[in-house]
């Protein structure tokens, strides 16, 4: 009998670059593949630094596959055991242009090109751009859950106030996505601001706050090799704490 597959949708957004948001879709994805997980990592940035940061050269991806050129097995690229990947980069400038022409649902593009795999993977795991772009509001309108990335200095807080404010606009046209996971990043518990803004952080979002992501070198240097931290510093803060988120989303 052919196993029944509840896939979750997972995006990782929030409107603000510098604060983790490919960091933690790579490491998380594979985090959940070595947990046993059949995981599909789709990166919607024009920068493809998920596809660096996997080591890999694809040569098609999601822009591809929304352009009905290939077909979804033809577009996805293994990346690790368990881990598939659909990449971004420069084509999907042209994706975007394409999407903000269309006069009918421009929002749900990305679902309906989707369509197909739904059901092949446990987790879909979405890297977006630090924008409100149709891209990112095509992630929202396919995702069921996401995680927020929250970086632990300046006005990170009222950041990620304002980009529930624009997730709330989407709600009430589909109300089915929800922010399940707030994640604080670049935690150094030596600078007294990262535990203020932790503790608005638990104040705010205490029920669906994660444990912190540590500062930590070897995150920033495991993608120049085009590794994972689970591969680069297996040892490290860094893969262990990823390890531990991978571990509470898996259980839900």
């Amino acid at each position: 009998m052919t196993r029944k597959i509840c896939m979750r949708k997972l995006t990782v957004s929030i409107g603000k670059g510098g604060v983790g948001k490919t960091t933690t879709a790579v490491n998380l994805a594979h985090g959940l593949a070595q947990k046993g997980a059949r995981v599909l990592l789709i990166d919607l940035d024009t920068q493809g630094q998920a596809a660096k940061a996997l080591g890999i050269t694809p040569e098609a991806g999601i822009a591809e596959l929304i352009g009905e050129v290939l077909r979804p097995e033809e577009a996805v690229t293994q990346a690790r055991e368990r881990l598939w990947f659909l990449a971004g980069g420069k084509a999907l400038a042209g994706v975007k242009r394409l999407i903000a022409r269309m006069d009918i649902a421009p929002e749900r593009v990305l679902a309906t090109a989707l369509k197909s795999l739904d059901g092949v993977y446990d987790f879909v795991i979405l890297d977006t751009a630090p924008s409100w772009d149709v891209l990112n509001i095509n992630a929202l309108f396919y995702a069921e859950e996401v995680l927020a990335p929250v970086s632990l200095e300046g006005l990170a807080v009222s950041g990620l106030q304002d980009f529930m404010a624009s997730l709330s606009d989407v709600q009430e046209l589909r109300p089915e996505i929800e922010l399940k996971y707030v994640l604080p990043t670049f935690y150094d518990r030596r600078v007294k601001q990262s535990d203020e803004i932790l503790e608005q952080l638990r104040a705010h979002f205490n029920e669906i706050l994660q444990f912190p992501i540590r500062v930590n070198v070897r995150l920033s240097e495991a993608p120049l090799h085009g590794q994972t931290i689970f591969e680069y510093a297996p040892r490290s803060s860094g893969a262990e704490d990823y390890q531990e988120l991978a571990k509470r989303i898996l259980n839900g």
